[in-house]
């Protein structure tokens, strides 16, 4: 398995980042996730946290070296990060439960599997052309969807900021799965926060990776987006995958795990991300983001141990 990828995060005009990113991988299989923690709520960093980690650990116990159930384990985590956030807030005795976007993409075999909730999204794209992308779980992309608001309205709609469906709230997510996907030599999967997507068009983005790599392209479409929407920029995110399968062809952004053994992980997974225009800041520290990892993972070694006993 031969890809490039490519992650980066701008805090933009905000105080905090709230933006958390990462992959992690096997021998067969790749996971890529991205979340974007919700400023209107409380702690919006620490479920997007919470959720990269839940994931990242739950891939890192089930890839031996690939997920057998692509679909079911998606859904599974998705729903086990929505309890952690729950779980967090209990803990803390916090007045409301923090919540994030998610989507996350699944790669083994040339074969790509997605899920999100929220407005973060996807970009499946070939030769600077967006074969697909996932569809915002916000009110404003409904209204659209069933021709009330025109596509022009979006940016000035009163309610262009609501979503109806996330980790972290009141309610179970609604999590939506793709079809699996047959990946081609120079396809691109790409993962964007709304600080991103929101002021650069689908077809812009998409032709910026038309013979140009992703090493490039990334850092270029958060700089545009943080000088078109100026002093009203959100925080910026995105992660960019573009598929070699068992090609040759290689640059300095290119991983092959041929030589990973079995049951070897790694993982690029970044609760602090490493913020390309300004100083991180946040309500967190780092000894709280630790202990919530830990038990985190503490709570899925028990759970998976319930479930599935040793012999």
């Amino acid at each position: 398995m031969q890809f490039s990828v490519y992650q980066e995060s701008r805090i933009g005009a905000r105080k905090i980042n709230q933006d958390r990113m990462g992959y992690i991988f096997t021998r067969d299989a790749l996971l890529l996730l991205l979340a974007d923690g919700m400023g209107g709520h409380l702690r919006g960093e620490m479920a997007a946290t919470i959720a990269m980690q839940t994931i990242g650990t739950m891939f890192q116990q089930q890839a031996t070296p690939t997920i057998k159930r692509p679909e079911r384990f998606l859904e599974d985590c998705f729903y086990a990060a929505h309890r952690e956030i729950h779980r967090y807030a209990e803990l803390h005795k916090l007045p409301e439960t923090p919540r994030t976007t998610i989507v996350a993409c699944l790669i083994q075999h040339n074969e790509a599997i997605w899920a999100h909730c929220g407005d973060s999204r996807l970009y499946w794209i070939r030769k600077g052309q967006v074969l697909t992308r996932t569809q915002d779980h916000s009110r404003i992309a409904s209204l659209v969807s069933q021709g009330k608001v025109s596509a022009n309205e979006r940016e000035s709609h009163p309610e262009r900021h609501k979503l109806f469906n996330c980790l972290g709230s009141s309610n179970a997510p609604i999590v939506e799965t793709s079809r699996r996907a047959s990946l081609m030599p120079g396809d691109v999967i790409f993962l964007c926060s709304d600080g991103l997507w929101s002021v650069i068009p689908d077809h812009l983005i998409a032709r910026k990776f038309t013979d140009n790599t992703i090493v490039r392209v990334v850092p270029e479409l958060l700089n545009k987006a943080i000088s078109v929407a100026g002093i009203n920029s959100d925080n910026a995110t995105a992660l960019a995958v573009m598929w070699l399968g068992s090609n040759s062809l290689k640059d300095d952004s290119t991983i092959s795990t041929n030589t990973l053994q079995v049951g070897e992980v790694t993982s690029m997974i970044q609760t602090e991300p490493n913020d390309g225009g300004g100083v991180i800041g946040g309500t967190v520290d780092d000894k709280e983001i630790e202990k919530a990892i830990e038990e985190i993972r503490n709570a899925i070694y028990q759970t998976n141990r319930l479930q599935f006993p040793k012999e």
